[in-house]
Parts: structure tokens; C-alpha cells; sequence
């Protein structure tokens, strides 16, 4: 076993939270060896029916994010729903939720309620806009968030903003709701005292926004798309097509990359075109013709030993099957369900794979 998987051992979390954000932060420390209870509602929760079926007469969706979990049903509405809840959070060091402001309330399970009750308890709440917000209601989903936040004015074509995936909003705040908790926890050990996080998907993004926020303070526009270094402005930072429809990714930002780049490519007269002004359109005409002429091995005899930062983009499947993916022993099937585990070594060695969920 892998000293990363005794990490969190001990620590037992419940997790009431559905769909992505929440299940993938607690999913991330079953595989630093915490304890997780999921609670499901009485019918089960939405993420079963939605995305393509697995191997377990539900939506692969599900096992994906909660391999490794103890499931349980309960109806918060009932009594005997709320009382068995209370129990599971007697020696609970941790728990996830993910519901709008005001239903935990309604329930009569506050989060003053709850912190009164469980000093100890480290609570996160991972919700849409925040409590304090004056959407706290509205609903969303993360093409929404991206929207309001301007992360879609630098993402897609010039001519349309095109989504991210996977989830941008989603995911960074399942990481930093854990990477929250586990410093909550941590402090917790001085003070031996809990408390109420709350990490709203629509503000998880703008941490990821550093260098947009350079550019929106010099030029007031943020970056549109296709027009700054890093979106699809610059030559050296783009994808090309080549001869046989396949794409190839190019990725020199640094002189001498693109410089061995330029030279490898035979086009020496490229590298002082290095800086041009943005966006450097003729320049990405002369690549694209350039990579036109050139099938995916000849790309790959030319660049593939050279360091310019090149290389072809792969499908998923191609992706899966590379040496890479192979010798880190990060991401594999159980039982039918794909694994993609915690992506750290610890003195060398990977996390250990998990067991798939099972129901109480």
C-alpha cells in the first residue's frame, strides 16, 4: 500500500453532496485513505440516470465519482431520516453538501444547527453562487458560471465561445473545496475546533483567471478569444491540421523552443517572427500551410525528438493505451468501472486502486 492512502486514515467523512463537485472531492481522499459515507435520497441520486450506462444497471457517471464509498439511503424530510444522519455525524471528522442556501435550513439541519451540535465537524458547502450573493438562489450549471465570469469571452473560436471540457467551475471547486477541508482539518488539530466553508462553483473559477486579470487591468477587455498569447493568437501556441486530417498540438511559448522548432522545420526565418503583433495571423497561415503539407508520421519523424514542445492530439482511447498512462498506473479499469485516481506519487509510489461503491 501506498503511503499516500494512509494519509487521511481515520478520518471519516459524510457526504451528502450529488452530480460532480462535491463526490469528486471526496472521492479524491478515499484515496488518501479517509472513511466515506454517501448519503443518497430514498430514489437514489440524479447522477444514476444521467450520462451512459455502466456495468452496474446505472449510469457509468455514478461509479465514476464514487468508487471506494459506502452508500446509504436516507430521507432528510423524515425524522428517522434526520436522526440516523445525526448519528452517522457523531464521530464524523468531515461533511460535504451541496444543496441551494436555505434547504439545510428547512430540513432542520442548519449549519448553525449542525456546528452546535458537532463543534468538531468541518462542514463544506459547495453550492452555486454563495449564500452571499444576491443570485444565492438561481440555478446553474458550469457553461453558466464560465458565461458570467468571462471565462468563455477567451475560450472557443473567434467566431463562437466553446465550453471547456471537462467542467472548468465543477472541478476547481471540488479541489478547492478539499484542498479547504484538509487545511480546516489540519487547523483543527490547534484550535480542536470545527467550521463552515463554503466554496461556490461561480467563484471557483476566477483563481484560474490570473492572467486574464493581467490583460483586463492593461486593456480593460480581458482575452478575447483567438487573439492573446495563450488562446490562440500566437503561432507558436495553437493546434494545426495536417495532411492526413489529423491535428497536432504546438506549444513552443519559450525562444528556444520555438527557435528548435523553426529550425527543425526548416524555416530559420521564422524565429525573429517570434513576437509579432497579436494575433499573428499570416504567421499561423504559413504554419498551417507548412503542417498541410506534412502527414502525422512525418510530423512526428521531424518534431517528435525535438524539444519544441510538439506533439499530436491523441483521442481518449490512444491516450489511455500511451507508455505514459501505462507507467504511472494512474487510470485503469475494476469490474468494469473506469479508475482515475489521485495524480500524486508518494516516495514513489502511486495510490492503490479502490473498491467500487457498495450500499449499506
Amino acid at each position: 500500500m501506498s503511503r499516500i492512502n494512509q494519509f487521511l486514515k481515520g478520518i471519516k467523512v459524510v457526504d451528502l453532496s450529488r452530480h460532480l463537485p462535491g463526490p469528486l472531492a471526496s472521492l479524491m481522499m478515499v484515496d488518501m485513505g479517509a472513511e466515506i459515507i454517501k448519503i443518497e435520497p430514498p430514489a437514489g441520486e440524479e447522477l444514476r440516470t444521467i450520462g451512459p450506462n455502466g456495468p452496474n444497471g446505472h449510469s457509468g457517471y455514478f461509479d465514476a465519482v464514487n468508487g471506494g464509498k459506502l452508500g446509504i439511503r436516507l430521507d432528510l424530510k423524515s425524522e428517522q431520516g434526520k436522526a440516523a444522519l445525526m448519528e452517522l455525524l457523531q464521530d464524523a471528522d468531515v461533511l460535504f453538501e451541496s444543496f441551494r442556501p436555505g434547504v439545510l435550513d428547512r430540513l432542520g439541519l442548519s449549519i448553525a444547527y449542525l456546528r452546535e451540535q458537532f463543534p468538531r465537524l468541518v462542514i463544506c458547502s459547495l453550492n452555486g453562487y454563495g449564500e452571499q450573493s444576491p443570485l444565492q438562489l438561481e440555478v446553474g450549471h458550469d457553461i453558466n458560471y464560465l458565461a458570467m465570469n468571462g471565462v468563455l469571452e477567451g475560450t472557443g473560436t473567434q467566431q463562437q465561445p466553446v465550453a471547456p471540457w471537462p467542467p472548468l467551475a465543477d472541478c476547481s471547486a471540488s479541489l478547492f473545496g478539499m484542498s479547504t477541508v484538509l487545511a480546516a482539518l489540519l487547523e483543527r488539530q490547534r484550535s480542536e475546533q470545527g467550521c463552515h466553508i463554503e466554496v461556490a462553483l461561480a467563484d471557483s473559477v476566477m483563481p484560474l483567471m490570473v492572467f486574464s486579470l493581467v490583460e483586463a487591468q492593461q486593456n480593460g477587455a480581458g482575452m478575447p478569444r483567438g487573439a492573446a498569447l495563450l488562446n490562440g493568437g500566437a503561432a507558436r501556441y495553437r493546434t494545426y491540421q495536417t495532411k492526413d486530417n489529423k491535428i497536432v498540438a504546438l506549444g513552443a511559448v519559450e525562444p528556444k523552443f520555438w527557435a528548435a522548432f523553426c529550425t527543425a522545420a526548416d524555416h530559420p526565418e521564422w524565429i525573429e517572427r517570434m513576437n509579432d503583433p497579436l494575433p499573428q495571423l499570416e504567421l499561423q497561415r504559413e504554419l498551417e500551410c507548412y503542417f498541410s503539407g506534412l502527414n502525422e508520421s512525418e510530423c512526428q519523424q521531424r518534431f517528435g525528438e525535438v524539444d519544441c514542445c510538439f506533439n499530436v492530439v491523441n483521442n481518449l482511447a490512444d491516450a489511455l493505451r500511451s507508455e505514459h498512462m501505462q507507467a504511472r498506473k494512474l487510470v485503469f479499469q475494476r469490474d468494469g468501472v473506469m479508475q482515475a485516481l489521485y495524480p500524486a506519487f508518494v516516495d514513489g509510489k502511486p495510490p492503490i486502486p479502490r473498491q467500487n461503491f457498495r450500499s449499506m
